[in-house]
């Protein structure tokens, strides 16, 4: 999966209490910031019919934020999981879903760390760069 230099980020628990924070809460958390992306999504483990279609909407040019939205609600659980969003000048915000317990979320845009420290205990804070080959 590629990530991106640059980028400040967060870690946070995708259970909170009994509640799992899906991909398409996440993308709500982000508000206007994140309507104009587009998204390409790359799934490790496939554990639900809708997986195949939103990496094959990725494929290209990808996918806007109504048709990721249509496709990872209601409730879609992944599994090692990341969503690219890209803005016109390039890569804007990247959702890490890790092992179905943890999200990495990256940003170019500090004011998108500080919305989703507002809803999530955040446990770590990540470096500026992925490592080689993430």
């Amino acid at each position: 999966m590629k990530g991106a230099k640059g980028m400040k980020g967060i870690t946070f628990r995708a259970w909170q209490g009994g509640h799992y924070v899906t991909l398409a809460e996440l993308r709500v958390r982000l508000g206007s910031f994140g309507l104009g992306l587009t998204w390409r999504v790359e799934v490790d483990e496939v554990v639900d019919p809708r997986v195949p279609e939103m990496e094959r909407r990725s494929e290209g040019a990808g996918m806007d934020t109504l048709t990721l939205l249509s496709l990872t609600t209601p409730f879609l659980q992944l599994i090692d999981a990341e969503a690219r969003g890209f803005a016109e000048d390039g890569l804007a915000v990247v959702l890490t879903e890790v092992d179905s317990s943890l999200w990495d979320v990256r940003a170019a845009d500090e004011h998108v760390l500080d919305e989703l420290r507002s809803h999530y205990p955040v446990i770590g804070e990540l470096q500026e760069a992925l490592p080689p080959g993430a």
